[in-house]
């Protein structure tokens, strides 16, 4: 039978190993909190966030791992997870095995347990919605409002390899195989920069995860500090495929910087502490750029070559609902 206790038993009770939990057999989990707590929800649906044929174990990594972006940019390591499955009737129930896989993969590689959460079949699209709790390193948490200006601002990774991999995914980029895989999956299995948070919380002043493009995200930051952000488009950091991308023409750094799907964080600092930065992110392996700086006014300011100031435009998604 694949009903849905049936299904939590065999496939998600196994991976609820912690006492919090109660082996996934009550209606809540009872969990001892040390301390402040970070707290985020978020929810990947199908065909919005993650295309119908993705392996169906990066979906479910995915869905832990954008949340756990974002309790990476607050300062926190990721502790637990509660996760609703929204699963289609028309996905057959076998699949799930391999959802829970994926998830079981990255619990144990993010050392973050299951603490409960719920099924539920439906006739619309693959939904999971997940909050993540998160542990906030020395007791801080920086909030997008912790800017001043004279601030230097930082961002890890590289921007523009989730939008490029879901380009790519779908077919519309000429792209080797090779440079294509790496940005597929980029989108389908975002690089939450958890070993990071600890650095974030000590020494940046705002941060925030970047999930909607860069620009867009530095906009955020600037209306919530009630300053202007300064960038420069042309220190932005590009892997490689993406920079070979940019120079065969099909694509421009106008989309790579406003097209989302990056999971980095922006951040951030007061100029003194650039060599304790940098020297943190060198001992991970970690890609850190210095992009811009804070100044007194508003919004955002980012000037391409031919004088083009991304700044002034829209950039960033944003979801739209009906009147």
């Amino acid at each position: 039978m694949n009903d849905e206790f049936a299904l939590i038993a065999r496939l998600f009770a196994p991976l609820a190993t912690h006492p919090a939990a109660r082996g996934l057999k009550d209606d809540a989990a009872l969990w001892t909190l040390a301390g402040p707590t970070v707290m985020t929800c978020d929810a990947i649906v199908e065909g919005m966030h993650f295309l119908p044929e993705d392996p169906i174990e990066t979906v479910a990594q995915k869905a832990l791992r954008v949340n756990f972006s974002d309790l990476a940019a607050k300062g926190a390591k990721p502790e637990g997870v509660l996760i609703s499955l929204i699963w289609p009737q028309h996905r057959p129930a076998a699949e799930m095995a391999a959802f829970a896989a994926g998830l079981a993969e990255d619990l144990a590689a993010f050392d973050c347990a299951l603490l409960g959460g719920d099924t539920a079949a439906t006739s619309g699209p693959l939904t999971v919605s997940t909050m993540a709790f998160g542990r906030a390193f020395g007791g801080r948490s920086p909030a997008r409002w912790d800017a001043v200006p004279g601030q230097d601002v930082w961002v890890t990774g590289t921007i523009g390899d989730g939008t490029l991999g879901l380009a790519a995914a779908r077919g519309r980029l000429t792209a080797s195989a090779d440079d294509a895989a790496f940005l597929v999956d980029r989108y389908r299995r975002p690089r939450p920069r958890c070993a990071f948070a600890e650095t974030i919380a000590a020494l940046a002043g705002a941060a925030m995860d970047v999930s909607d493009g860069l620009i867009g995200d530095a906009r955020k930051l600037a209306a919530a500090s009630g300053l202007s952000v300064v960038l420069d488009p042309a220190l932005a950091p590009l892997s490689p495929e993406a920079r070979r991308l940019l120079a065969s023409g099909e694509t421009s750094l106008a989309a790579l910087l406003t097209g989302g799907d990056d999971y980095e964080i922006l951040f951030t600092a007061d100029p003194p502490k650039a060599p304790a930065l940098q020297a943190a992110a060198l001992r991970l392996g970690l890609g850190l750029t210095l992009i811009g700086h804070t100044a007194a006014g508003e919004g955002v300011r980012a000037l391409l070559p031919d004088g083009q100031d991304l700044g002034r435009e829209g950039g960033g998604f944003v979801h739209q609902f009906g009147a």
